[in-house]
Order: structure tokens, then sequence, then C-alpha cells
């Protein structure tokens, strides 16, 4: 049987593809566990299954999924409220479940509810607080208990006070390692390197992350005092084989099940996993040069069985991520097995160089994360957004101020009702067309109904029929409209009914006249 058709049919391009999305994701993967506050090997975890599982599972060709900075803040302050990770990972396998059923009832729709200025601002705050979450990493005061106090003051008005005291502790080494990865990110990002034949090939992120270890040598033979020690590393557990993989893994706690606060976790982790996958599922699909759609609801199914495993083996929430997929699609992919592949040099990694991996400094993949977090909260977005007007502008910015004051739920959910209550504001105003005309000595006034006129639309109507002057003659023109709600037609039924006090005369068109009795 031929293969010419098939997903084996592109390994020449799926392979090197898989390989450079394998040398992006390693980083990518320590340092979003690191920002969660999870264990490093979990983030290693969920890159493997998210390659392997959700890769296999997905109906994409092009994306890939493993942690994303999206969830970082959901996963801290979940492990936080909930005190045990074993209690996190039942929540990661009900949120699992949960996606299988959106799945299933075909909710690959959910994306589309939510107003694009909500989903920027949610992007925008998770940018900013993973910047001020690496800040302990890049003073490098992240084995003191300093950590421990400073990350839960993000959402609080004392983070000033907290990098005060981050002030005093600087270690030096840390410092120049981090600036050191930013100049590296920074420069690859430039297009004389984007362009380079020889140079496009390599992640930056890969290269920061191997010339701070040499960098970290460096400074333990030549300059000791800036010398990072085991504390301020990578800390993974050295796996000899599958037999000892067992006793590195953390397993879910299912007596949790009957925790409410378990819940709201794995429903919270549900709704923004899924709503962070459909977009960059649809983001990816926009830059593949074939133009291929993915389906959503096959996505959801691939990534709720990818959770769910991940929540039985102590792996970390994962998503569809775009920076992941944009390096798969530049790079030639052009089959889901690039995924897959990417999965497996992950696993590979852990049994073969283990010994590598401990040797990264922190700084460097806090480094990493400040340029993902600012990519997620830069400048030109925010103007991009004010010059849209403040319909789109203030759902953005309450998004944003609730995320870092609050969480990320209540955030979200400001937004969105900032963003409702302009949808009200304009459905308030553009209920009905009003003209104005004088027609054979006759003052007439034309109001031309809209396409739907709710109830939402009476305080409008209401105000026009009010100013409506004496002795005129009115007409009501229901020509265009679809759906009238009754509240409606009551305001226009009273209008008539007291318009012969003013001498008004009222013309009813196309209305139901049914529900609109006159009194005589």
């Amino acid at each position: 049987m031929s293969n010419k058709n098939g997903i084996f049919s592109n390994l020449s391009s799926d392979l090197p593809a898989g390989l450079v999305v394998f040398l992006v994701a390693l980083p990518l993967c320590l340092g979003i566990a690191l920002s969660s506050g999870a264990p490093l090997f979990s983030g290693v975890i969920a890159g493997i299954v998210g390659g392997i599982v959700v890769g296999a599972l997905s109906g994409s060709h092009t994306a890939v999924s493993g942690p994303a900075a999206g969830l970082t803040v959901i996963v801290l302050n979940a492990i936080e409220d909930l005190q045990a990770y074993e209690l996190f990972l039942t929540a990661l396998v009900i949120a699992g479940i949960i996606q299988l059923v959106l799945g299933f009832i075909k909710a690959g729709v959910i994306g589309y509810y939510f107003p694009t200025s909500v989903i920027k601002g949610m992007l925008a705050g998770i940018g900013i607080i993973l910047i001020i979450k690496q800040l302990p990493f890049v003073f490098g005061t992240n084995s003191s208990e300093l950590v421990e106090d400073f990350i839960p003051l993000v959402n609080d008005f004392q983070a000033v006070l907290a990098l005060q005291s981050l002030m005093n502790t600087l270690e030096m080494g840390a410092i120049i390692i981090a600036l050191f990865s930013l100049a590296i990110l920074i420069l690859w990002e430039k297009p004389f390197v984007k362009n380079h034949s020889f140079l496009k090939f390599i992640p930056g992120p890969l290269l920061a992350v191997l010339l701070s270890i040499g960098i970290n040598k460096f400074f333990k033979f030549v300059i000791p005092n800036l010398y990072i020690g085991t504390e301020n590393k990578v800390t993974l557990p050295e796996i000899t084989g599958f037999s000892s993989l067992g006793d590195h893994l953390f397993f879910p706690d299912f007596s949790g099940v009957f925790n409410p606060e378990v819940w709201v976790v794995a429903i919270t982790i549900a709704i923004i996993a899924s709503l962070e996958t459909l977009l960059s599922l649809e983001a990816a699909d926009k830059i593949d040069p074939q133009k291929r759609v993915s389906p959503p609801n096959r996505e959801l199914l691939a990534q709720g069985a990818g959770n769910m495993v991940n929540g039985l083996v102590g792996g970390m929430p994962i998503t569809a991520v775009i920076v992941r997929s944009s390096a798969n699609i530049n790079s030639g992919a052009k089959s889901k097995m690039s995924a897959v592949f990417h999965g497996l040099l992950l696993l590979l990694s852990v049994f073969l160089i283990p010994n590598l991996l401990n040797l990264i400094p922190l700084a460097s993949l806090a480094a990493i994360l400040l340029v993902i977090g600012y990519k997620l909260a830069k400048v030109s977005l925010f103007k991009s957004m004010y010059k849209l007007g403040w319909d789109q502008f203030l759902p953005f910015l309450i998004t944003i101020l609730g995320i870092i004051f609050f969480d990320l739920l209540k955030g979200i959910g400001m937004g969105m009702i900032v963003g409702i209550v302009y949808i009200l504001m304009r459905n308030y105003k553009n209920s009905h067309f009003f003209k104005d005309s004088r027609q054979d000595d006759e003052d007439i006034v034309h109001i031309i109904l809209a396409e739907e006129v709710s109830f939402l639309n009476k305080g409008s109507l209401i105000k026009t029929l009010k100013h409506v002057g004496d002795n005129k003659r009115v007409i009501i023109d229901g020509t265009n409209s679809k759906i009238i709600d009754y509240d409606v037609i009551e305001v226009i039924r009273d209008f008539q009914i007291n318009a012969k006090e003013r001498n008004i005369t009222v013309e009813i068109i196309n209305i139901d006249k049914e529900n609109m009795p006159v009194a005589n």
C-alpha cells in the first residue's frame, strides 16, 4: 500500500521541522514550568504529551501543542490555592474530560463569542504578569524565600515594595546572563538574522540557553564570584530508563474530586485552554502556506485527551501554541508528523541529556519568558487598540487591569461586561432611523425600525416618540424588521393611543396590529 498521500510521505520535510520545533520547545517547556510554580519536569512531560498524544489525535497539519504562557497565571494561582500539586493534577484530569465533552457537543465555535478586544487584553495581561514574575530569577534571588513572598504580590499594590527588596539581594552573575540572553533574543528578531541563509535555522532561545551555559562555565573557572550554583539552575531528575521514570512522576489525588475548589480550577483551565487553543489554531491556519482549515471540534477532543494524560502522569496543562506552530510552519512542515517527532525528541532528551539540561541557568529561561511577555504586551498593541476607539480600547484595558490586580477569570469577566455595555449602547442608539420632513403643507415624521428591535431598544424609541411635536403625521415603518419584541409594540400602541390628544396622526406600516389594539 502506497504512502504517497499519507502522513509518512513528507518525512523529508517533517523531520527537520520537528527538530527545529524541539529546539524551540525545550527551553520554553522549562521556562513556562518555572514561571508557573510547577515542577520543571512537568513542563517537559507536557511537551512530550503535547507532541505525541495531541499531535497524533489532532486534525491540524501544522499546529503544535505544549505548555502555554497563557496558562501560567492560572497554574500558579491554582497550585497555591489547592496547596498540593496532586490536587492540581486531579483538576487537570477533570479539565481534560470537560474539553472532551466540549469536543463531542461541537463547541468549537466558543472562541467566536469572545470579543477581540478582550482576547487581546487577556494575552497582554498575561504578558505583563509574565514579565513581573521573571524579575526574581533575573536578579538571581529565586533560591531565597523572597520569591515565595514576591510572586503572590504580583496581584497586589505591594509589588513595588517587593521590587525594592529584590534590589538589595542582586546576584550579578544571574543579571549578566539574563542581559546576555536578552541581547541574543532581541538580535535574533532582526531582519538580517531572520533572512540569513544559515542563522535563520538556529532558534534564538536555544542559542541563548547554550551560550548562557558557556558563560556560567567561564564564570566558574575565571570569575568564581559570578558563578551560578545548582540552586539557580534547572533541576531535572536523572532518569536511567523507563523503570525509573515512574519514580519521578506525580500522580493525581482523586479524593479531590469532591473538593469544590478543584472543580473551579478544572473549569477555568478547560475554558481558557480551549479558547487559547482555538485562537492559536486559527492563527496557524492563517499562516499555513496551503491554507488548510483545521477541525476545531476534533482539536478540542485531542486537547482533552492530552490534558487527561498530563493530569494522570504529572504534566502541566497544554494548548495549541502559536510560537511553536509558527516555528513548525516556517521550518517547512507538511503534516502533523513534525509535531509528533518533536514530542519524541523531547522524550529522548529526558533519557539522553539530563545532565546538560541541568546546566541551564534559570536566569536564561527568565530572559526567554521576558521576551514572550513583551510580545504579548508590546507598546504597539496598546497604540493600535487605542486608535480603534474607546469601544475597543476600554474593554482591552479593563481586562488587563482586572487580570493584574485580581485574577484571569475576573479580568476576562470585567472586560466582557464593558464590551457588552458598549454593545447595549450601540443597540440602544441603532433601533430605528428617524427622518423629519414636510410634504403638502404637512409635517411628517418617518420612523423606520431596524431589522431586530428588542426590549433593549425600548428606551431609545420612547425618547424619540416623546420629542415628536404636536400636530404632526407620524409614520412608523416595520417593513425592514424581522423581529419586533412585544415591549416595543406596546410602546408604539401607547403612543398611538395618546397621539389623539396631541393631534398627531399615526400610520403603522407592516407591524402586527393584532397585538396593538387602539382605544376608541
